[in-house]
């Protein structure tokens, strides 16, 4: 699987994910920076506590970074059935499913890792800038970044999980713009219902992480019988 993996890599080359990344967090950092300086010039501050900072930067970089994930599979999936070259792929001596159990764990460990990533340097940066400018007044306690630690792994791995969702919508169409289009659907609906903001109930970041894995089985399953049209 790992062989596959880094084949994957080697084919489609990441310098623009990583680039797109590093863009990214730097807008996000931006971003919080307006909305604080903007409610400050208000006289209402819009975080009053680290935690509340945090917390939406971590909203922020994972709402992002699933749809990089919707992306990652218009590019990886989508378009590799769209122009014929997964055909190539499947005459390998190797189980369709494997090969595509290949791309899929190749997306959500890109994504799980640049979730961690970019919310450790968005928060570095912050506590950074913070100790200069003072927009939250005081320093963040040992015990709310290891909380904060603990919650980006939770989080990260869900997001993971989650990302996997516009796979099926992708798939039925073999649409990248569906692709995209319903992770952005999907972070609306998560965004609204909470679903992003919930940290504290491990159980629902978890739930949704599998049901993304469920549909990304779902979206495979007969793919050893199927041919590609």
């Amino acid at each position: 699987m790992l062989k596959l993996m880094k084949l994957e890599l080697k084919k489609h080359k990441m310098g623009w994910y990583w680039k797109g990344a590093l863009i990214a967090s730097f807008l996000i950092i931006v971003l919080i920076g307006l909305i604080s300086y903007v409610e400050e010039q208000d006289l209402k501050a819009a975080f009053s506590t680290f935690d509340e900072m945090f917390t939406a930067m971590s909203v922020m970089v994972r709402v992002v970074f699933v749809i990089f994930a919707a992306v990652l599979i218009g590019k990886l999936i989508i378009n590799e059935y769209n122009n014929k070259t997964i055909s190539i792929m499947f005459t390998y001596p190797v189980p369709r499913k494997k090969l595509i159990a290949a791309k899929l764990l190749l997306i959500m460990g890109i994504t799980f890792i640049t979730i961690l990533i970019s919310n450790v340097t968005v928060i570095a940066v912050f506590i950074a800038l913070n100790s200069v400018l003072h927009i939250i007044p005081g320093t963040p306690s040992m015990e709310l970044l290891i909380n904060e630690g603990i919650q980006m792994l939770i989080q990260g791995l869900s997001a993971a999980g989650i990302s996997m969702i516009p796979l099926y919508f992708g798939m039925r169409k073999k649409s990248v713009a569906a692709t995209i289009v319903s992770s952005f659907i999907l972070i609306t609906l998560l965004n609204n219902n909470g679903g992003f903001y919930i940290s504290s109930f491990i159980v629902i970041p978890i739930t949704l992480g599998i049901i993304g894995l469920l549909i990304a089985y779902m979206s495979f399953r007969n793919v050893e019988n199927v041919d590609v049209v």
